[in-house]
């Protein structure tokens, strides 16, 4: 490793939240005037230490040190003080204002105390729009811009904000080919000034062309640092993975016929392009097909598909060899599809009831008698599902708030097993439950398989996706990039087909 200057450095940052270890005794260093990459798999970390960086979060240990010395900030305007500038993923733009009031936000350009010079933020967003090659008036109203379009808004904002250290955080996500080679070159200018670039991305190709150094983290964990021109790819996954053995949960199930079809399913993105293009797989009886891909693949949008929560999806959908011709989500509900969904506070309990009652919300005809639901079997079939699910509970009639989070899964699962369900979609299905609960969920998945139910099981967690399904398929930039059986698929094998550069072949 060279003696480059380091501009910043994060020293033995751990940060914890309840029952979890995000970050532990991690230390980065951020060489000046270079395009220093992060890296690694989902929930190894980058996120919450480029937060602690551009001052989202406080560390719970460790110090930030810039130029040597010892800094403290608490708000990303603080680090902004600092020099420190972030290009957020998920975009942080009004789309009802236009682009020049966007890119000034909070740092109006005044004529006076109480008005704002108009003119003159729109000259100076043209300047660093004309910088970016995005030859749009700057009076265009955001909502009125591709993602890609956006996206380089969002990287002049930054710019004009005279960051010295920015912070990409995959900037190229919703960017087409010819907007990357321009992002680019971009970087290289900035860096020739003396401007550091923290990029974080999972495009392995593109790390090779536009880093300087790469550092990578496993599980809150550093692993690694090198100058990327010492390094190839695969030194690249094989310490992002560690090469692990994963125990898999083993059965004895044989899929049966096939039960779900999807042919090139696409999904358009408001403004150009799309979410999800050509998509087609089979799903057959007593099966798991595991989902893999990283965050902006398109994982959670094609089970909204196959639910019915998109309806501008292009492309067909055969259930049992007929073609699913509803479009609502109470429709593909009664044909026979349940989703069990990522978000659970938000879209997966109704916290204001009891536990009985989310687990039978769905299906309400089930126990309705001429109009009125009948209490005993309610009450019957649920009891049973708490039994078979292994549910622990004082009482169904408590609220559902009273259990733990694993226990509130099992109890969304039970209310998709009391519908018609034929398919059932998982989406991140142990996202926020102990591990205890983990295992719990993973056997329920393999007891329903084994009782003839299709299963999709999304995950981000390359761990889970190695134990769980029988064959996963692999979801890069909104398209299908590799379909592996659980006898060949390989930690190695979903970090390249996840990482691919697709637009490459746009």
């Amino acid at each position: 490793m060279t003696g480059e200057e380091i501009i910043l450095e994060a020293r033995n940052i751990t940060k914890t939240y309840p029952g979890t270890i995000a970050l532990d005794d991690v230390t980065f260093k951020v060489r000046k005037g270079k395009v220093n990459v992060l890296i690694g798999e989902n929930g190894a970390g980058k996120s919450t230490l480029m937060k602690i960086v551009a001052g989202v979060e406080v560390p719970t240990e460790g110090k930030i040190f810039i130029n040597g010395e010892e800094v403290l900030y608490t708000t990303p305007s603080e680090a902004l003080e600092h020099g420190v500038g972030m290009i957020h993923q998920e975009l942080n733009l009004f789309p009802n204002m236009n682009i020049a009031e966007n890119i000034y936000m909070t740092r109006e350009i005044k004529k006076n105390p109480v008005s704002i010079n108009h003119k003159k933020q729109i000259e100076e967003a043209k300047k660093y729009l004309d910088r970016l090659q995005l030859f749009i008036e700057p009076t265009t109203l955001v909502k009125d811009l591709r993602a890609g379009q956006q996206q380089i808004v969002e990287i002049c904002k930054v710019l004009s904000q005279k960051s010295k250290i920015i912070i990409m955080d995959e900037p190229t996500s919703s960017l087409s080919q010819g907007e990357v080679s321009i992002l680019f070159n971009i970087i290289n200018d900035l860096t020739k000034s003396g401007v550091t670039i923290i990029y974080i991305s999972h495009r392995l190709e593109e790390i090779m062309t536009i880093g300087d150094y790469i550092t990578i983290l496993r599980d809150g964990h550093f692993i690694a640092e090198e100058e990327v021109k010492n390094i190839d790819i695969p030194w690249i996954i094989a310490k992002m993975t560690n090469n692990n053995k994963v125990h898999r949960i083993e059965s004895n199930r044989v899929p049966g016929e096939e039960i779900l079809r999807v042919e090139h399913l696409s999904l358009p993105k408001n403004g150009g392009g799309y979410i999800l293009k050509d998509v087609s797989f089979v799903l057959h009886r007593n099966e798991i097909l595991g989902i893999y891909g990283l965050r902006g693949a398109g994982r959670t949008e094609l089970l909204e598909c196959l639910i019915g929560a998109q309806p501008n999806m292009e492309g067909e959908i055969y259930l049992e060899g007929k073609k699913v011709v509803s479009k609502t989500i109470a429709g593909r509900i009664k044909d026979g599809f349940s989703l069990i969904p990522e978000d659970r506070k938000n879209l997966g309990i109704l916290a204001n009831l009891s536990i009985e009652k989310n687990m039978t919300i769905s299906n309400l005809e089930r126990f309705t008698r001429k109009t009125i639901v009948s209490n005993k079997e309610e009450d019957l079939a649920v009891k049973e599902m708490v039994r078979n699910l292994q549910i622990k509970l004082a009482s169904t009639k408590n609220l559902i708030t009273s259990l733990s989070g694993g226990n509130q899964q099992k109890v969304i699962i039970g209310k998709s097993l009391l519908t018609n369900v034929k398919v059932l979609l998982m989406d991140e299905p142990t996202r926020g439950i102990d591990v205890g609960a983990k295992h719990d969920v993973f056997t329920i998945c393999n007891k329903l398989a084994g009782e003839g139910f299709a299963v999709i099981f999304v995950s981000s967690e390359m761990q889970e996706i190695l134990a769980v399904p029988d064959r996963t398929i692999v979801l890069s930039g909104g398209k299908l990039n590799g379909e592996f059986s659980c006898k060949d698929v390989t930690q190695e094998k979903l970090v390249k087909a996840s990482a691919l550069d697709l637009n490459a072949s746009e």
